[in-house]
């Protein structure tokens, strides 16, 4: 079947649903949002520590802000994407209240604030523990309640829609590759619809499920780096993942793990080893409130160096009453598994958690194929640069999906439906009845990352990496090939593109910088964290 809209959306967290109000709003065309799973599931309800953005104005600005995000970013990132998000983060919050999201306030109605690490102040807006399940509640309200907006649950886009389809002949030279929207599989038929599009929108999130233990959930495949990578998309700064020192240990729970937010951190939270020892005064003396890529090194190092397989988050010299108020799903969580944070150590280890690069956009949040904007976690800004300041992915997907929609309803009616698009053929193709074959790539994609493209790296493993994954790789083109497109084998296919992406850039920077820590190359001259 062919469906025609003018907006079509991929992904359902934070960037697609506050995209989607906005485009809405100004009654422009048709607009529809592609959901792989449900809209309740996307990375953005996993996030708990909360947004950053300048509200208190008596000790806080928006230089503080932004030097704080430079300095993280170890000076890779992009000034004027920097200034775009922190200058407007503001009110952008304002819009975020207003479509029903809550953030804690103290009792004279002021922003109840946070502080994290790498930031110079307490600046961090949230709701308890459980940030980003707030917004999400939030903005899937307005979102289901608004008649202009139409949710396609459980739908999987295999592939963008290019030129390429039509017979041209697409490189990553051609100057202009147009995107005319998607191919999208359809749960009930399995069968590939044609949607066609004025505007495409990528917001499908993180990446983090190339790897064996994440924070992420499972669906963070990497769809959208990878729709774009293949349709010959510049996707930029895949080596800089981020991991998050935090996530919780416990046998087993690994998509995803569980993750204990920096916030416990910036309240007074002490990393320390299973005998009590501290050891992040080895490292850096911000101490636990260094910036991640810091504090997950540190650990890192310490496991190996003592043969652990975690260390701890020590909070109970802090009052219990006050940790578990401030922290009630941690408490609640941790306690499911017999562990008493206001009395007992919390056993942590890093955990991959981020993507700092993904599909570059300029300041529209414009690709380089034209009518494509990406937003969210599976865009590169230049905000991060080579490591995220903690709580400014929210913001920036806020803020990035208000210059999208700025962008794209002012050029909207410059763009006609390509109604000369064929129909996905699968003719010739039979149903996979080698399920394990999937399953198991799964798993030597995930192992091959945690060993050989971890959190320290090094040429022979990325050789190492890279040669695997060329094998997984042609292996599993050769069965796509073969079978009717199905979910599994489609996110398998963009988990082995994300891996070789991820791998390859690494294996390009020459410098240890940011996320990227190798023990060929020394840290980079310039490195001022």
């Amino acid at each position: 079947m062919v469906f025609k809209y003018d907006f079509l959306i991929i992904g359902s967290g934070v960037a697609g649903m506050s995209y989607a109000l906005k485009v809405a709003r100004a009654r422009k065309g048709k607009v529809c949002m592609i959901c792989k799973t449900t809209l309740d599931e996307a990375n953005t309800s996993f996030a708990q520590g909360g947004v950053a953005s300048v509200t208190n104005l008596e000790v806080d600005n928006f230089d503080k802000h932004i030097e704080d995000t430079m300095i993280a970013g170890d000076y890779i990132s992009d000034r004027a994407a920097v200034e775009q998000v922190v200058r407007n983060a503001p009110e952008q919050i304002k819009e975020l209240v207003g479509w029903g999201v809550n953030f804690d306030r103290t009792k004279d109605g002021t922003f109840d604030l946070h502080r994290e690490g790498g930031h110079s102040e307490f600046r961090i807006l949230h709701h308890s523990d459980d940030t980003g399940a707030e917004i999400q509640r939030g903005l899937m309200a307005a979102v289901r309640t608004n008649p202009d907006i139409e949710i396609k649950e459980n739908h999987f886009a295999v592939e963008i829609i290019t030129q390429h389809h039509l017979g041209a002949r697409v490189t990553r030279r051609t100057p202009y590759i147009n995107c005319y929207g998607a191919y999208v599989l359809n749960p009930d038929t399995q069968k590939v619809d044609t949607y066609l599009s004025k505007v495409t929108v990528m917001c499908t999130g993180g990446c983090g499920a190339v790897y064996q233990t994440t924070t992420n959930p499972i669906i963070a495949t990497g769809d959208g780096e990878a729709m774009v990578y293949r349709a010959k998309g510049t996707v930029k700064d895949m080596e800089f993942v981020q991991f998050h020192p935090t996530a919780l240990y416990h046998q087993g729970e690994t998509h995803p793990a569980f993750l204990i937010t920096e916030a416990m951190r910036g309240y007074g939270g002490i990393l320390r080893l299973p005998d009590g020892s501290s050891f992040m005064e080895k490292y850096d003396k911000r101490l636990s409130l260094a910036p991640r890529d810091i504090v997950a090194r540190a650990i890192d190092k310490e496991m190996k160096i003592h043969g652990l397989d975690h260390v701890c988050l020590d909070v109970t010299h802090k009052n219990a009453e006050e940790t578990k108020r401030h922290f009630p799903n941690i408490y609640m969580k941790c306690k499911s598994i017999g562990i008493d944070i206001t009395t007992d150590y919390i056993p942590v280890r890093p955990a991959a958690h981020y993507m700092c690069g993904g599909i570059k956009v300029d300041l529209n949040g414009q690709s380089s194929i034209d009518r494509l904007y990406a937003i969210g976690e599976c865009s590169c800004t230049g905000l991060h640069g080579g490591n995220r300041l903690a709580s400014n992915s929210l913001i920036e997907a806020v803020v990035y999906a208000d210059a999208a929609a700025r962008h794209s309803i002012a050029h909207v009616d410059e763009y006609d439906f390509n109604d000369k698009i064929p129909e996905w053929n699968d003719e010739g193709t039979m149903t996979n009845e080698e399920k394990v074959l999937i399953t198991q790539s799964v798993k030597e994609v995930g192992e091959i990352m945690s060993n050989y493209v971890g959190i320290v790296r090094s040429d022979l493993r990325l050789k190492r990496a890279w040669d695997r994954l060329d094998l997984l790789y042609e292996e599993t083109e050769a069965l796509f090939k073969r079978v009717k497109a199905s979910r599994d084998i489609c996110e398998l296919r963009n988990m082995i593109n994300v891996g070789y992406l991820i791998t390859r850039q690494a294996i390009e920077r020459k410098e240890c910088r940011g996320l990227h820590f190798t023990t060929d190359y020394p840290l980079h001259a310039y490195d001022r964290r």
